[in-house]
């Protein structure tokens, strides 16, 4: 079970490390195989299926997208707690609200993340 203490702490770090612009620290939450999803993975990376799957395959789209966004930061809405999982809630770029689901292993590292975009 995740729990606020948990939830509340990952998702301070997780925005920290983005606003810093460190991928390093980003990628540290995640387990080496994790699997990422985003509809932006498809549009900005040409990957159709808008998945990717381990550490070295995000970090190569991570660092593009942040070449290509200099000005990118995030700001914390809310976080959302649910049983091996958790959902970050935050502004991106160009105020854009972003929902991204965390699934996690026992391990408490990310697994599977899925990242939804407003319309």
């Amino acid at each position: 079970m995740i729990d606020k203490t948990f939830a509340e702490r990952f998702a301070a770090e997780w925005i920290d490390a983005w606003n810093h612009r460190d991928v390093e620290r980003v990628l540290a939450h995640y387990a080496d195989d994790f699997t990422m999803h985003s509809p932006i993975i498809i549009q900005f990376y040409g990957e159709p299926t808008g998945k990717l799957q381990g550490k070295d395959k995000v970090r190569a789209y991570w660092t593009k997208a942040l070449q290509s966004l200099p000005d990118l930061r995030f700001e914390l809405i809310s976080t959302l707690i649910g049983v091996d999982s958790l959902t970050v809630y935050y502004k991106g770029a160009r105020d854009r609200l972003v929902a991204e689901v965390f699934h996690f292993g026992t391990d408490r590292q990310v697994t599977k993340a899925y990242a939804h975009y407003a319309v």
